[in-house]
């Protein structure tokens, strides 16, 4: 297969597929750690404009790393949908671009299993900020456990009551600090400082807790390994959604310690629990773009092909949430706030336009030439997309991981800034509870917070 195009008087050549998808990435940090990145401007619209007149169907046929034994690109080729593929068989990547930005919601739908992590990493590829937000603000996708996320007009938070020694009352007061801003209808989730079997069940019960006390209807989860999440199970924690960190490539998946076995594993001793009361979306995936290079996971692939493969794993799986870390890792592989918020848009794209309830910690670490104007936008465009969930930290800072994310602040900005609500089972809530209006602004409450603070910790000392 030829690969190669004339521009600008000069004849650039590709040696292959993978080479020619990392050509045309838009610049980012990590490629060039990689020593795939183009060499210069000129090579990378050189090799967009190769990849824009190739066709689909050497895609659908076409091995990204042949020389690997690879059970993530078994995955791939057995999700494929060549009946629905072939509404769109006789396009180029460049006219699948035209395409996807002129199809209406049920044609995107359609397409779901039509496309490979492949196409959709290709298409991405040529395409502007806009295009991105254009195409996934028309893909809704929507999930439910106990409550429903995805629905149009509605912006969802998972709360993050982290602490730097998972102290349970620490947790608690977070968690109320969030709460009373409006944050956790997607999620109360907790990274916790330690992976121990004991640990993880006592921070589910802590969450659990809190929720049942006051009937909020939310879903819990603590994000220790998900091995570590069968045992809880096993021995009786109240888990609802199960989580795991996964990767582009077996390799890489296999540096988190996780299989295709294991992860089905954990979907069914969740779902054995029957903890959900109007839906059964038990698990709760992470991304992020980077992770497989960082292992040494990704065979000459860029960055953001391998992040969009992820997500081919993610929907073999039962998923309320899904989102891509998007500046967690560092500016070796993001470099600063431009690449962070084109990462940002283009994980949420991808992951919309193959099936993905997505979501985004829109955050950046504080070695990264990137601050929280930056965030600021990258919010307000994923808003215009319609991203299913943003989280949220107390005043923007996560104390146990160190880095920079939202605050619940940011969560109120771009809710009534956007005209935006909380998903309508934790609204209704909110409403009885006084904290919200039924158009979902928030209601100033001086003395709430010191009320809800006493009562957690009541909360506590009984247990």
């Amino acid at each position: 297969m030829a690969l190669k195009t004339s521009l600008a008087g000069q004849t650039f050549a590709f040696a292959d597929l993978r080479t020619l998808l990392a050509k045309a990435s838009p610049e980012r940090s990590g490629d060039h750690l990689a020593a795939i990145a183009a060499s210069s401007a000129l090579e990378r619209v050189a090799a967009q404009h190769c990849l824009a007149d190739m066709p689909l169907k050497i895609f659908a046929g076409l091995e990204l790393m042949p020389e690997v034994d690879d059970w993530v690109s078994d995955l791939i080729a057995g999700q494929h949908d060549a009946r629905a593929f072939s509404r769109v068989a006789s396009l180029t990547v460049g006219e699948l671009r035209e395409h996807l930005l002129c199809a209406d919601p049920a044609e995107l739908e359609r397409l779901t299993y039509a496309l490979t992590p492949e196409m959709v990493s290709a298409v991405c590829k040529l395409m502007r900020n806009q295009d991105l937000i254009a195409i996934a603000a028309r893909r809704k996708v929507v999930k439910r456990f106990r409550s429903t996320v995805g629905l149009p007009g509605r912006l969802s938070a998972r709360n993050q009551p982290n602490d730097p020694t998972d102290d349970s009352f620490g947790i608690a007061a977070s968690l109320v600090d969030g709460l009373v801003m409006g944050s956790g209808d997607a999620v109360l989730g907790v990274n916790p400082a330690t992976d121990s079997v004991e640990d993880y069940g006592r921070v589910c019960r802590i969450l659990d807790d809190v929720r049942a006390a006051y009937d909020i209807p939310t879903q819990t989860c603590c994000l220790g390994h998900v091995t570590t999440a069968i045992e809880a199970i096993e021995a009786g924690a109240p888990v609802d959604l199960v989580f795991q960190s996964i990767g582009g490539s077996a390799k890489t998946n296999r540096s988190f310690g996780v299989s295709l076995g294991v992860l089905r594993e954990a979907q069914d001793a969740a779902s054995s629990l029957n903890r959900g009361t109007i839906g059964s979306d038990c698990f709760y995936f992470e991304t992020g773009q980077g992770s497989a290079l960082s292992a040494n996971g990704h065979h000459g692939v860029d960055q953001q092909t391998m992040e969009v493969r992820a997500y081919a794993l993610a929907r073999a799986f039962d998923c309320l949430l899904v989102n891509t870390v998007v500046g967690f890792i560092g500016p070796e592989y993001l470099f600063d706030g431009r690449q962070i918020i084109r990462a940002g848009l283009e994980d949420h794209f991808c992951g919309k336009i193959l099936g993905l309830p997505m979501g985004v910690d829109v955050c950046y670490t504080n070695h990264a030439e990137a601050d929280q104007n930056d965030m600021d936008v990258l919010l307000t465009l994923l808003c215009a997309a319609g991203v299913n969930f943003v989280i949220t930290v107390p005043g923007a800072d996560d104390i146990m991981l160190n880095y920079q994310s939202l605050s619940h602040h940011d969560l109120a900005y771009a809710r009534e800034t956007m005209g935006l609500k909380a998903a309508p089972e934790f609204l209704d809530w909110m409403v009885r509870q006084g904290m919200m209006d039924d158009n979902g602004a928030l209601i100033p409450a001086p003395n709430a917070l010191a009320a809800a603070f006493d009562r957690v910790e009541t909360l506590l000392e009984a247990r």
